[in-house]
């Protein structure tokens, strides 16, 4: 059998050489805990706020506005939910969004709506990107925070987030961007993105899961999410994760030191795998192709199909894809994403993600367009017997 092929790096992304051989001697000698005063401890929150730097610098930001979380889903919920909190007392009871943000988001917007405030959903275009005229007309003097997804985890589409966050923060109203999928992908810079909140994931940049991080501008009011110590300036307390944000600032380095190669690298491999499906699969759809778009992520439907059955076909095969995002594994509802963009639900059941990164080679493009259309062939042969 061939090599397995790796197509969902939206999903996760394997641990980088260098990541792990930075955060090593964190697991052995260097382990104390960096609020402890003798040496073991001060050794360690010398790394820990090397960590801080490195990682702010690579966001063109202060130490001291960077927050490490567990995860992206944590660091989205610290945005939001902290945000709204700190602010309704001011008359700011609103939250906005939009319908195709991670369910982290959508889920935190929930909560505000429990706990006594406004959710508001921007609408949207076929294209997946945020209708202008829906953003004017809800993001008003009673929001408290916007949250725009830069670059969506199931179609890749691009949000507009430098000229959103301008037009929110014109209106006094707390910016918030999920930058899980773009970071390593755009340029993200604090000085000259306006931005307010912005949420990172580690194990989507080659570093281990268990580690995000928030940025949060100076003078952005921000409630904890948890109680009981006074780490990172009482805005996350609990004993820190030295060795994970050692690995994520490692990480976060190597992915601004290569973002321009990988943009284009992974750009001419997605539109050579995506010319080749559409020349072997004429009526298949790509999703969001007529918006900007990252260029790691290719999510196509094929009528007559479904998702299950190709994703298994495609994994006999030694192929792995995904039906969207690896958060909503085992849902048989349709993507909320392709919903919320109007696909037909036969469409939207029959969706595939293809997320190239670094495992991904023009052999594995090579062949995957190869297998591909014959699984089609295949599929559609067995659901008109």
């Amino acid at each position: 059998m061939p090599d397995p092929i790796y197509l969902d790096h939206a999903a996760t992304t394997p641990v980088r050489d260098e990541v792990l051989e930075a955060m090593l001697p964190f697991f052995g000698a260097r382990f104390g805990n960096p609020s402890s005063v003798h040496r073991w401890g001060r050794e360690a929150r010398t790394a820990l706020d090397e960590a801080h730097e490195r990682v702010a610098r690579c966001l063109g930001a202060s130490a001291d506005e960077v927050v490490f979380t567990s995860c992206g889903t944590e660091a989205d919920n610290m945005a939001l939910l902290g945000v709204w909190r700190a602010r309704r007392a001011q008359g700011r009871s609103a939250v906005v969004t939009t319908p195709i943000e991670h369910k982290a988001v959508l889920a935190a917007a929930h909560q505000a709506k429990k706990e006594g405030g406004e959710e508001r959903l921007l609408a949207m275009t076929t294209d997946g990107l945020v209708d202008d005229a829906s953003f004017d007309a809800l993001v008003d003097e009673k929001v408290a925070i916007c949250s725009v997804m830069w670059v969506n985890n199931e179609i890749g589409v691009l949000q507009p987030v430098p000229a959103l966050a301008a037009r929110a923060k014109a209106k006094g109203v707390v910016f918030h961007t999920d930058a899980v999928q773009a970071f390593g992908k755009v340029l993200v810079d604090a000085r000259t993105t306006a931005f307010d909140v912005l949420s990172l994931s580690g194990h989507k940049i080659g570093a281990p899961k268990g580690i995000g991080a928030l940025y949060v501008r100076r003078g952005t009011p921000i409630e904890p999410l948890m109680f009981g110590g006074t780490q990172d300036r009482g805005r996350r307390p609990g004993t820190e994760n030295v060795a994970m944000a050692v690995g994520l600032a490692r990480a976060a380095e190597l992915a601004v030191a290569e973002r321009e190669h990988e943009w284009t690298t992974l750009a001419a491999l997605r539109d050579r795998l995506e010319a080749a499906l559409l020349e072997r699969i004429p009526d298949a759809v790509i999703h969001g192709r007529g918006a900007p778009r990252a260029p790691h992520i290719l999510n196509i439907s094929v009528p007559g199909t479904d998702s299950e059955s190709l994703l298994m076909a495609l994994d006999l095969r030694g192929i792995a894809c995904s039906a969207g995002s690896a958060c909503q594994s085992g849902s048989i509802s349709p993507s909320h994403v392709l919903a919320a963009i109007g696909v037909p639900a036969d469409l939207a059941t029959s969706a595939i993600r293809m997320s190239l990164g670094c495992l991904t080679t023009d052999a594995c493009v090579d062949r995957v367009a190869d297998v591909f259309p014959m699984l089609v062939e295949k599929a559609r042969r067995l659901t008109m017997a």
